[in-house]
């Protein structure tokens, strides 16, 4: 058998697989076949197999099916973003207190006539209640008290429609009651609490001096149970939690002086007045010096003689003592303000050679802490500001309802 010339042409057999081609490539010619004229029969079946596997390498086309169908575009590892420093962060414009009451009277008098127009588009209303019913608003006196008149009709007791009779010696109350009143816009507004605090503090006092006359006991079921809430807050005073000694980080006055330092002074000027002049043999110690976790109780013998206090009080004290310690979260400042200005036989006011003890004086004493917060962090709108002003209202309401002309010393 003669040798196969690397560079002989060779000639592939037509059929499905072979199309009948001449191939010229390096593949065959490492097959060292030989020529087609010079192969037997059964020569030629032989070379037919390595000859269709190397024309399917060599003769068909690579086909490449995509996994999908987008163009293929490379990765930004560097996306364009805005160069220079960040903007300034928005400032509120500054306002002062008169601008800010008079953005949020406006704002409420639009809500109150957006409700009014949605009302009367849907056919609601408060029917009889959307109007109010009277035109003038008057203080008279009737059989040796004074009464509050819408018109000619009495104010009455929202609960056990009596007429409200207030004491002939206390002018002041009846005033405020009647130009709360007169500031009502309808008859339904009088069924919402929040607008008439003045009218349901009076309420209160009235419904004790009603239990009183009650028959029973000494001392009636509403008294009893006032005294029990009240004697609560002695344990957790406001006025008696006083804060940690302060670090070497922390914040202090102008006149250099602590958190706790601040609350020791005030708490020391009230306590020395009631032990003096309202408690007198009795001591109170604080029940948070900053030194413990729980409150201490006081010592034995100091709950018996408050209670017995407070359960003495007139109707009015002891209505405006409750009001007072609800406020101010402190029995001890509500006990300071009502001897302040009562008329009643607990008066202590005309004691006090200094100054009196008034609404401001007792809304600072009992909101040291969290005026000291916000004058390092600042207030939250809407919140400490709102606080701030219905504590001197409660405190108010409560200086009226027991103050008077007729003062018993």
């Amino acid at each position: 058998m003669s040798t196969l010339n690397p560079s002989t042409h060779f000639e592939l057999p037509a059929g499905p697989n072979f199309p009948g081609r001449i191939f010229k490539s390096p593949q065959l010619r490492s097959l060292n076949l030989n020529p087609r004229p010079n192969l037997s029969p059964r020569m030629r079946s032989v070379t037919r197999v390595p000859l269709r596997i190397a024309s399917r390498l060599v003769q068909r086309p690579a086909f490449v099916r995509p996994i999908h169908s987008t163009v293929v575009k490379a990765a930004n590892v560097a996306p364009v973003v805005g160069t220079g420093p960040p903007p300034e962060p928005p400032i509120q414009p500054a306002e002062n207190v008169h601008q800010r009451v008079a953005r949020r009277r406006k704002q409420a008098e639009m809500l109150k006539n957006a409700k009014e127009l949605r009302n009367a588009s849907s056919g609601k209303g408060g029917g009889g209640l959307k109007k109010r019913f009277w035109k003038d608003v008057s203080v008279k006196e009737v059989d040796g008290a004074l009464q509050v008149f819408l018109d000619t009709r009495p104010l009455r007791h929202p609960v056990s429609k009596e007429i409200v009779r207030i004491p002939i010696t206390k002018p002041d109350l009846a005033s405020a009651l009647a130009l709360e009143w007169d500031l009502l816009t309808s008859a339904q507004d009088a069924t919402r609490h929040h607008l008439i605090p003045l009218t349901s503090l009076t309420c209160r006092a009235l419904d004790i001096a009603a239990a009183d006359n009650t028959p029973g006991g000494e001392i009636s079921e509403v008294r009893d149970t006032i005294a029990t809430t009240l004697l609560r807050y002695l344990d957790t005073d406001s006025i008696l939690c006083w804060n940690p000694p302060a670090g070497a980080h922390d914040l202090k006055n102008e006149a250099g002086e602590s958190l706790r330092d601040v609350q020791k002074r005030t708490a020391e000027e009230i306590v020395s007045f009631l032990t003096t002049h309202v408690w007198p043999g009795i001591t109170i110690n604080p029940v948070l010096d900053g030194h413990s976790i729980l409150p201490q109780s006081q010592a034995p013998g100091v709950r018996e003689i408050v209670q017995g206090w407070i359960t003495g009080l007139d109707a009015f004290e002891i209505a405006g003592l409750e009001r007072a310690t609800l406020a101010g979260k402190s029995l001890i400042a509500a006990a300071r303000f009502v001897v302040e200005w009562t008329e009643g036989s607990v008066a202590r006011g005309h004691l006090n050679p200094g100054k009196k003890f008034g609404v401001e004086e007792a809304a600072v004493a009992t909101s040291l802490e969290v005026d000291w917060q916000t004058g390092q962090w600042g207030e939250v709108e809407d919140t400490h500001d709102v606080n701030k002003e219905d504590v001197r209202r409660q405190l108010g309401s409560v200086a009226l309802l027991v103050s008077g002309t007729g003062l018993k010393v």
